[in-house]
């Protein structure tokens, strides 16, 4: 049953669960929750609240797991935040945390209803260590830019200088071979243009050859279109001549615009090389680069200040909303320590002392405190850290003291007391089974134990037995009627065949 309400608490699925190999296993729970305000709980995960809510958790055989709550797909993460509001398991590695300072501080938050401080003050420290890391985080960027400021203005302000445009290394190197081979290129465009308009040029022999063409055009449709052909060959190779003379115009041999060409391409060359790339164009992106980190250095303290203001007055909060924390905190030592104290002689120690002490660290997301609980058992020693004083029996009923206050502060369905007596006999079960019994008042409480003197104090019993009788063994849990309760109960008393006064003994606890 606990394995199966761990599952419900979102505890890891083991495929050794399952009972067929080939078919999922299904656990599931109904909680009656009306009495307990967790409206806001169920609309802060976005699940569908109903006042009886339905758990389901389903393993299939290759070990996959799905969470469901009222019939709605959840993640594990949210099947733990819902179920551990809906229901508490106590087992005996629990008690072994009874010695745990984030235990004990709980304990100290649960009986001061400290639940809304705390909210507000983990609101308050994430804001401020979100804040804090972004601060640092600048910082140590701003600090690493501060060290390159200088080398970073240098290589800027020698880009911006060099007044890049993109494309201009292939212009410039165009403008180089034309430089270099100016009286060739001239010759050449002139030999053109005199093949083109001389007296037996291209151009004389195309009116020959329109003259002719215009004598005949009219005998035949094909030699008006050759005519119109050679006409636009003559208009084509007007405009030809005219693009050429203009080229060889601009063509001048220049020295000093050579020299010019050459340090430019000098210039362009070296920036690439230094900074390793192969044209302007990224030449050009590493400016934007180093314009965006120089921006970032100039407006870098005014960033810092504004984010340590920030940052102080989300530390003043934190700082404010931890010290009411620590003060409500504070206020519940002596209280709590009586009632637990008191508790305790209830069950047997009559000369426990229990104190409560408190030890501040520097902020954290429980606080600004370290809570320790002393405890002694007995009369004349002081008391000392839970961890190395208490024994087996007095760590059992410590924690079931515990447990006790805990539950008057919170609105718990269902509690789960797994052999929380252990160690514990005669009059001092009977306490606790009082307790139990007033406990049960205000939650469900499921106590699995083997002391007769606490199994009477339940309204209900429910007899766990295997079963042999097929292929393989069937463990069952069955709820008892009236007589077969004091039956059990008289069985846990003398053995498996009770004694008549075994039967009286289990009837008088009954009734208690």
């Amino acid at each position: 049953m606990l394995g199966a309400l761990g599952l419900l608490l979102g505890n890891r699925a083991d495929t050794k669960v399952l009972w067929e190999d080939e078919e999922k296993c299904i656990t599931e729970a109904e909680f009656e929750i009306s009495a307990y305000k967790l409206k806001s709980v169920f609309e802060a995960n976005d699940v569908d609240y109903d006042d009886r809510t339905l758990i389901r958790r389903e393993i299939t055989a290759s070990g996959k797991s799905r969470a469901f709550i009222n019939d709605t797909p959840v993640t594990l993460e949210t099947l733990r935040r819902i179920s551990s509001r809906l229901m508490d398991i106590h087992s005996q590695h629990e008690t072994l945390e009874l010695g745990n300072s984030g235990f004990q501080l709980e304990l100290v938050d649960s009986f001061a209803a400290n639940e809304k401080m705390q909210a507000e003050y983990v609101g308050a420290w994430t804001q401020f260590k979100a804040l804090k890391e972004k601060f640092d985080r600048l910082a140590a960027e701003g600090k690493a830019l501060a060290e390159e400021s200088d080398f970073i203005r240098f290589q800027l302000d020698e880009l911006v200088k060099a007044d890049l445009t993109d494309g201009e290394l292939e212009r410039l190197e165009s403008d180089l071979r034309i430089q270099e081979n100016a009286e060739d290129i001239k010759t050449r465009f002139n030999t053109i243009m005199a093949a083109l308009e001389g007296e037996q040029s291209a151009a004389s022999i195309l009116a020959q050859a329109k003259i002719q063409l215009q004598a005949i055009a009219s005998v035949s449709h094909s030699y008006q279109q050759l005519l119109e052909r050679l006409t636009g060959l003559k208009v084509e190779l007007g405009d030809l001549v005219k693009e050429i003379e203009h080229e060889e115009s601009k063509v001048e041999f220049d020295p000093g615009n050579l020299e010019k060409v050459n340090e430019r391409l000098d210039l362009l060359n070296r920036l690439q090389q230094k900074h390793r790339v192969k044209s302007v164009s990224e030449l050009i992106s590493i400016q934007k680069d180093l314009e965006e980190k120089a921006g970032k250095i100039t407006n870098l303290d005014s960033q810092l200040a504004d984010l340590e203001k920030q940052l102080g007055t989300a530390g003043k909060t934190m700082l404010s909303k931890a010290e009411a924390l620590s003060k409500s905190r504070s206020k519940v030592f002596t209280p709590l320590s009586k009632q637990i104290a008191q508790l305790l002689k209830e069950l047997g120690m009559p000369e426990a002392q229990v104190q409560i002490s408190s030890q501040e660290i520097p902020p954290g997301p429980t606080g600004k405190d370290k809570v320790e609980v002393f405890f002694s058992a007995n009369k004349g020693i002081s008391p000392r850290p839970l961890a190395s004083v208490a024994s087996g029996g007095e760590f059992s009923r410590l924690m079931f003291a515990v447990k006790y206050v805990m539950a008057e502060r919170t609105a718990m369905p269902t509690l789960v007391l797994d052999e929380i007596d252990t160690g514990v006999s005669g009059e001092i079960a009977i306490g606790v089974g009082k307790l139990m019994k007033e406990m049960s008042g205000r939650h469900q409480l499921i106590s699995i134990t083997h002391l007769p003197q606490i199994a009477a104090k339940g309204d209900a019993h429910y007899f766990v037995f295997k079963d042999n009788s097929s292929h393989k063994t069937v463990t069952t849990v069955r709820k008892l009627e009236k007589t077969e309760r004091v039956e059990e109960i008289a069985k846990m008393i003398s053995g498996a065949k009770p004694t008549a006064s075994a039967i009286e003994n289990a009837k008088e606890l009954i009734s208690r």
